[in-house]
């Protein structure tokens, strides 16, 4: 069987740009939608679960669009058609955001932005695989970092440029100011070029092709059918989901704490209702693919979820840590209020830019340290750059935290992906890459549930000690990199890829 062509860095730079119109709308969403709720008249408490939006999307559509992407074939090719539907939809939600003149009409078009931004970004980390020999998909990963890396920061600081620029940066109460709302209307038309550029100047393997190539089904992974999983092993997900309700309910906890219930009842759901279904449905299929996973995946999802954990962590609560902390106010239509928030944007693309000079460190790290200790020891730069912003007493000394949470966040968008695209089969690159988006939901779900509870009863009401919990959970997940087995192949793929992989 023959070897995919070694791909040249242009190819790979036009394959991977797109991502730098996805990660405009995602850095744009991360830095500024708690800052839009705030100022619509939400308050701590209720801003988790306002970005109940963000995971839930993500843990419907990534599955269901990489299932579907595995099995299309256009004119315009496999994954692709995906790209484009969900920039036309990211770009629209961006252009809305800034101007909802309500809560609830925010809320909602998180919901709308957050799915289309999932419809194009699914589809990109299957495509990379499917384009790249194993040798060079650390290197593919590696470029959607850098991709990533200059698009946050860019995108994070426009509120900051515009408004040294004279651009109004307050407004009246109820109003987002000028700043965030032409840095929007900028973030989705980049987004879109972006994204028609990879569109234009990639083309894609026909499926005939692609299951020619020898890595289309991996070493030791028996191919064919997958069996559905009998419905017994449903049951006690479905009455663990049950009971979990039924305490909430009983106790009157926090209503939010229905997603947590929700989440075991709705795999047990799956589980019960998959084999009565025909073999060959979508349903049955994605629980079929859910149960046979990889083992590398499996121990994968433990470090995913304390990675997104903490990262959910310092998305949420950043801007009401360091307004509160080093501005001294919580008045969101005062100047103060406004620069910090602005100044948080500055701290979001500078862990950004440091991202992207991490993805063109991590290469030589892999071969150095192997995988695992690269991504240990970048899970702990950023786990201690969380921490350190609770002592730091100057804002303008918080650029230093952010050097260990760029190299974190760039790790976490890479070294899993490189770790798992090898145990993964050609014809279901898609939608395994969906299923391990689980592993980014459900913390990003246990997050917006608890911490508006936690914070109050727990945390003294304190958001910079939510950062701290942050801090701690990419701690906890180094350790648990320590758990994940089968690097020597991955290790082997990076040192070939960081040796010259492309010129």
């Amino acid at each position: 069987m023959a070897s995919k062509p070694q791909l040249s860095f242009w190819q790979i730079w036009n394959m991977c740009f797109g991502f730098l119109g996805i990660q405009f709308g995602f850095a744009l969403q991360n830095a500024n939608v708690s800052r839009i709720f705030q100022t619509l008249g939400a308050d701590m408490e209720q801003v988790p679960g306002l970005w109940i939006a963000a995971p839930l999307t993500g843990l419907l559509v990534q599955p269901v669009i990489g299932y579907f992407s595995d099995r299309t074939w256009t004119r315009l090719g496999r994954r692709r058609p995906y790209f484009l539907w969900g920039a036309i939809f990211s770009t629209l939600a961006l252009f809305v955001m800034p101007n909802s003149p309500q809560l609830w009409i925010a809320a909602g078009t998180l919901w709308i932005l957050d799915a289309s931004l999932n419809v194009s970004m699914e589809p990109f980390r299957a495509f990379v695989g499917d384009q790249l020999s194993p040798r060079q998909r650390p290197t593919g990963y590696a470029m959607q970092s850098f991709f990533i890396g200059v698009g946050s920061v860019i995108a994070s600081l426009l509120p900051w440029l515009l408004a040294k620029a004279g651009v109004a940066n307050t407004a009246g109460p109820g109003e987002v100011p000028d700043t965030v709302r032409w840095a929007f209307y900028a973030g989705g038309t980049v987004l879109l070029l972006a994204i028609l550029w990879t569109i234009v100047r990639t083309r894609e393997y026909p499926p005939e092709v692609l299951r020619g190539f020898d890595d289309a089904e991996p070493a030791g992974r028996a191919g064919g059918a997958v069996h559905v999983p009998g419905s017994t092993g449903g049951w006690p997900w479905l009455l663990a989901g049950c009971a979990g309700a039924v305490l909430v309910w009983r106790l009157g906890w926090d209503r939010l704490l229905y997603v947590l219930a929700a989440l075991p009842l709705a795999y047990g759901l799956l589980r019960v209702l998959a084999p009565r279904l025909r073999r060959e449905s979508m349903l049955a299929s994605l629980t079929a693919d859910l149960h046979a996973m990889p083992a590398t995946m499996r121990q994968l999802g433990v470090v995913q979820f304390f990675s997104w954990f903490g990262l959910f962590c310092m998305w949420i609560y950043t801007t009401a840590a360091v307004t509160g902390t080093h501005y001294g106010t919580t008045d969101t239509a005062s100047a103060a209020w406004n620069e910090g928030a602005n100044w948080v944007g500055v701290l979001f693309a500078a862990y950004n830019g440091f991202a992207a000079l991490a993805a063109i460190a991590i290469p030589w790290m892999a071969r150095r340290f192997g995988l695992r200790g690269s991504h240990l020891c970048n899970l702990w730069l950023g786990g201690l750059g969380l921490l350190s912003i609770a002592f730091i007493r100057d804002p303008q000394w918080l650029l230093l935290s952010m050097v260990g949470v760029g190299f974190a966040w760039s790790s976490i968008l890479s070294l899993p992906y490189a770790m798992l695209s090898d145990s993964l089969p050609a014809g279901k690159m898609g939608v395994y890459m969906g299923i391990f988006n689980f592993f980014i939901v459900v913390p990003q779900l246990v997050a917006v549930s608890t911490l508006g509870v936690v914070l109050s009863r727990a945390l003294g009401g304190e958001p910079m000690h939510v950062l701290m919990l942050g801090g701690v959970s990419l701690l906890v997940a180094g350790l648990c990199v320590l758990l994940v087995r089968g690097e020597r192949g991955h290790a082997r793929a990076a040192v070939s890829a960081s040796s010259g992989g492309t010129p």
